[in-house]
């Protein structure tokens, strides 16, 4: 029997069929998945069928002369992945180093790596982390690079692209932030690759899709947890939680109440339940070709909008920020609100359209402490390494608990004597009070932290 690797299929070439294979009359040979060849090879040896594997096909091996130390904890959730046979998922606190748990998978299995990433920010920091800790240069496949090496850090969306064409090359997947691996689309990437080994990263896997639940498939199920509230005090800062309610002006509240009676009428007259997200999808199908659906939903939007960007939310930030020594990172939903905030307090501000080099110098001008602050609106939730900040202000966000415990994160590098401080400012008797509500179903964030 002969193994070969196709177009992210495995070609099963011989007389014995295997459990994992379907008969291709075109090749005349059987074609299975690339991510069933782990268990191809395992069923093969398991019953003594003798085999010729030629289906890894790996660019040239540099020498690796970097040494990965690691903490207790993620030694621990090393030696969970290893011992489940190197596939799996470790849950892991925002800045509990998850990047060095994969670097110590490559410096280990002497396998070749593709390393999936969400952002090109997260290509740059990955490939940094590379060279300083296993002292060999990376290739990148995103943002108009093309350079396929050993070890290849990608954007979801070029692999996504490419996946056909570089599903042999490599023997470890690492998937960070690997929530993003199970969106329609990209669960193809995983599907293709032929990869035997598989890490995937996270602070928290669920998805309010449930599409996580295709993670034992694709990548291995949870081996390994660690919480805000099992690191903090000992690898993380202690933290604590404020939720501060505000006001909206008497015009915002006309206004508000005005828009979301719109909405309402719409819902209850069409006798709509909007519990999930999926209730929502159809009444914006419903917007397609129902001109009063779309106006409901236009209304409901800008309802939201005021209630996330109301006046108190900046009087509150202002009287924050006056006179502050703390290091202060602050959190929108929207960017015209970062810029808004930038251009009233005179603060950089760093979105998606803030280029590699600007993002750089603000940030290490944050490190040093000639910038106090710093606003942001979603390009800072994943993965990026901040320098210490000791307060986060949350002035709008999704109703996802995700984001709310990667925004922790950001505050928790640990210092002497210092303990993280997150307020979370809320428009009251709107919209926003509920989505605040379901960023908190995350047990972590709820239980570790005190609400002032």
């Amino acid at each position: 029997m002969r193994l070969t690797s196709s177009k992210g299929t495995i070609v099963i070439e011989g007389e014995i069929p295997t459990p994992y294979g379907q008969w291709d009359s075109r090749i005349r040979a059987y074609r299975a998945p690339g991510y069933c060849y782990r268990d191809i090879i395992k069923y093969l040896k398991r019953s003594g069928i003798p085999f010729e594997d030629h289906v890894l096909n790996p660019p040239p091996s540099p020498p690796i002369s970097g040494t990965i130390k690691l903490h207790p904890f993620q030694k621990e959730a090393f030696e969970r992945w290893m011992e489940n046979g190197g596939w799996g998922v470790l849950c892991i606190a925002t800045a509990g180093g998850k990047t060095f748990i994969g670097l110590k998978a490559i410096e280990v299995l002497k396998q070749s790596a593709l390393i999936l990433v969400p952002t090109l920010a997260l290509i740059d920091q990955w490939v940094e982390r590379i060279k300083e800790k296993l002292c060999i240069e990376a290739g990148v496949l995103g943002g108009g690079k093309h350079d396929i090496k050993w070890v290849t850090v990608s954007t979801y969306d070029s692999a996504y692209i490419h996946a056909e064409e570089f599903s042999d090359k490599f023997g470890l997947l690492i998937a960070d932030e690997v929530h993003h691996l199970f969106a329609p689309g990209y669960s193809q990437i995983a599907e293709m690759l032929v990869a035997p080994y598989r890490m995937g990263l996270t602070s928290t896997l669920h998805r309010a899709d449930m599409r996580h639940l295709d993670a034992p498939r694709l990548i291995g199920g949870v081996v390994y947890e660690a919480s805000h509230k099992q690191l903090a005090g000992t690898y993380l800062a202690p933290f604590e939680y404020k939720k501060v309610f505000v006001d909206l002006t008497p015009e915002e509240k006309a206004e508000y109440d005005k828009l979301w009676s719109t909405y309402k009428s719409y819902i209850l007259k069409n006798n709509l339940q909007m519990r999930s997200e999926k209730d929502f999808q159809r009444l914006i199908m419903l917007s397609a070709f129902d001109p009063e659906a779309r106006e409901a939903i236009l209304a409901r939007n800008r309802a939201i909008k005021i209630a996330l960007n109301s006046e108190e939310k900046m009087r509150f930030l202002a009287n924050m920020l006056k006179g502050s020594k703390e290091k202060t990172l602050i959190f929108t939903l929207h960017n015209s609100l970062v810029y808004a905030i930038s251009k009233r307090f005179l603060i950089p501000a760093i979105t998606y359209q803030t280029t590699e080099s600007e993002r750089r110098i603000v940030l290490s001008k944050f490190k040093t402490g000639e910038y106090r602050a710093i606003v942001t609106s979603q390009v800072l939730d994943e993965g990026i390494d901040v320098p210490d900040a000791s307060r986060g202000i949350v002035l709008s966000g999704t109703g996802s608990p995700r984001q709310q415990i990667q925004r922790l994160g950001r505050l928790l590098r640990k210092s002497d004597g210092k303990v993280a401080l997150l307020i979370e400012v809320v428009s009251r008797e709107t919209k926003e009070a509920e989505i605040s509500l379901r960023r908190h179903r995350k047990p972590d964030l709820k239980n570790s932290a005190r609400e002032r």
